[in-house]
């Protein structure tokens, strides 16, 4: 995890990159400034305050549902859900996130998203 100093934490599995947001400004920075359209953009579900997540997907493929998973349970890990059994969380191409005018910094809205429900972990073996 070589992300001292960044905005973001970031984490490898499956060839894949996961970015993970360390606060509300930075979350917007993640979400907007480094984001691709392409990427995939996590969050916990139900309006729970967290870290959003971005899976870099630079060749527009199809991530594996189990890179989904894992960005998916370090969503769940870095979030106000993190002692929940399962955390249900939403996730769709980061082109479908947008921010309403006016919005305070790390809050969104979706045009479009799946769910997945995952247990919160903040490791897991790559």
């Amino acid at each position: 995890m070589a992300s001292k100093g960044r905005p973001y934490r970031t984490f490898a599995f499956e060839g894949f990159e996961i970015l993970v947001g360390r606060g509300e400004d930075d979350n917007d920075h993640l979400t907007f400034d480094v984001a691709k359209p392409e990427d995939l953009w996590l969050h916990v579900g139900g309006g729970t305050p967290g870290s959003h997540v971005v899976i870099r997907n630079p060749d527009a493929v199809d991530v594996p549902r189990s890179v989904v998973e894992r960005a998916a349970s370090l969503a769940a890990w870095y979030s106000k859900a993190r002692a929940a059994k399962t955390v249900d969380v939403h996730y769709c191409k980061a082109s479908d996130v947008s921010k309403p005018r006016g919005a305070p910094a790390g809050l969104v809205e979706l045009a479009r998203w799946k769910s997945i429900k995952v247990k919160p972990a903040a490791t897991f073996d790559a």
